[in-house]
C-alpha cells in the first residue's frame, strides 16, 4: 500500500470526524463467534513457509496451503490468474485466490459481501535503516498474513453456523506488494501497487465459478483487511474509504462500538491510501472499506516494523485479530 498527499488533503482530511454531535445510546451487538487462537495458528502457518514472494517456492506453496485450507472448510475455491506490467516494465505473474461460501437456497439471491486481503509479501525491505538490508524479502506476519488468518477463521466459524443467509466471497489478491521499492532509480511507472486487486477488479465477473457466464457476481459492499494484528493498531476512516463506501464505513464504525471496540476503531481520518480496495471502487464500482493500521504520527504513517525485517510474529497479537474477525463476523451475521 502507499500513501498519497497533497496539501488539499492534508487540510480536508486530518479531521475528527461528527465530534460536536451528540452521542445516542449504543445497544449491544450479539456477540459473534471467533476463536482468536485459531487465526494466530492461521497467521504462523503462513508465515512457516517464509516470504511469500511471487514467484517463489514458499508463494506457491502458500497459496496451495490457503486454498486447500478454504476447501476443507467448504468453500468453492478458484484460481485467477494473469499478467500485470510491475514498476520496472516486466511482466508480473499473478494468482488471485477467490474463494466462495455460498448461501442457503432460500437466501442464494441475496447481495453477497465481498472480504479481501493480500496474501503476497513485499520482496524488499525498503524501509530498513541499514541499506544493506533492503534488498531481503520481509516476514510479512502483519502485511499481509495477518488480514489473511482472519478470514480463514472467518470461513472456518461460516462452516458451523447452522444456516448460511448470505452469500460470502473471499478474494485473497497476489501481487498487492509488489509496488516500486524506495531504492528503484528507473522509469517511474503508475499503478504498480496492487496487481491482484486490478487484474481481479478489471475482470471480476468471470472470477468466481459460481457465476454464469456474463453475468457479475453482485456485492453489496467490500472490506479489505491489511496490517490487523498489531497489539496497538489503530483503524482509522481511511480517505477513499469515506469517499465511495462511507455509508459501510460508518456501518462497520457502528458495529465496532457496540462491540465495545471503539477505542481501536477511531473516528481520525486518513490521507488517501492506495490499497487493493482503491481499484475494487474505482475500477469494478464495489464500495469497498480499508480496515488498516494506520500511524498519523510516524514518518511513513504505517507502524515502525513497516516494510521492514521486524514485520514478523512478534508483533500479532490474536487479541486484535479477535477484535476484528469478531466484527466481521457480526456483519455478515446481520
Amino acid at each position: 500500500m502507499h500513501i498519497v498527499r497533497s496539501l488539499f488533503i492534508i487540510s480536508c482530511t486530518l479531521l475528527i470526524g461528527c465530534a460536536s454531535t451528540p452521542k445516542k445510546a449504543v445497544e449491544a451487538a450479539p456477540v459473534a463467534a471467533f476463536d482468536a487462537d485459531s487465526a494466530y495458528a492461521f497467521v504462523a502457518g503462513q508465515v512457516a513457509y517464509g516470504p511469500r514472494v511471487p514467484g517463489t517456492d514458499a508463494h506457491q506453496q502458500c497459496l496451495l496451503y490457503i486454498g486447500s485450507t478454504l476447501e476443507r472448510l467448504g468453500a468453492e475455491v478458484q484460481i485467477q490468474t494473469g499478467e500485470m506490467i510491475r514498476y520496472d516494465g516486466q511482466m508480473q505473474h499473478v494468482a488471485n485466490i477467490c474463494a466462495h461460501l455460498p448461501a442457503d437456497s432460500a437466501y442464494a439471491d441475496r447481495p453477497a459481501i465481498l472480504l479481501t486481503a493480500h496474501y503476497d509479501s513485499r520482496p524488499w525491505a525498503d524501509q530498513e535503516e541499514d541499506y544493506t538490508q533492503r534488498t531481503i524479502p520481509i516476514p510479512g506476519a502483519n502485511d499481509g498474513a495477518s488480514g489473511v488468518g482472519v478470514l480463514m477463521e472467518v470461513a472456518r466459524q461460516w462452516q458451523n453456523q447452522p444456516e448460511h443467509k448470505r452469500p460470502i466471497d473471499i478474494v485473497l489478491f497476489d501481487c498487492e506488494d509488489m509496488g516500486t521499492p524506495a531504492f528503484y532509480t528507473g522509469k517511474q511507472r503508475e499503478h504498480t501497487w496492487c496487481l491482484g486487486a486490478q487484474l481481479w477488479a478489471q475482470t471480476y465477473n468471470h472470477a468466481f465459478p459460481n457465476q454464469a457466464a456474463g453475468k457479475k457476481a453482485k456485492y453489496e459492499y467490500g472490506i479489505l483487511l491489511d496490517m490487523v494484528g498489531d497489539p496497538n493498531a489503530m483503524f482509522p476512516r481511511e480517505y477513499y474509504s469515506m469517499q465511495y463506501a462511507g455509508k459501510y464505513v460508518d456501518k462497520i464504525w457502528r458495529t465496532a462500538e457496540k462491540l465495545g471496540f471503539a477505542h481501536r476503531f477511531v473516528n481520525t481520518r486518513t490521507y488517501p491510501i492506495t490499497d487493493d480496495h482503491y481499484y475494487v471502487n474505482a475500477i469494478a464500482h464495489i464500495p469497498c472499506v480499508d480496515l488498516i493500521h494506520y500511524m498519523p504520527g510516524s514518518e511513513t504513517g504505517f507502524a515502525w516494523w513497516w516494510h521492514t525485517q521486524k514485520d514478523d510474529m512478534s508483533n500479532v497479537n490474536p487479541n486484535t485479530l479477535r477484535e476484528v474477525g469478531m466484527i466481521v463476523m457480526t456483519l455478515i451475521n446481520e
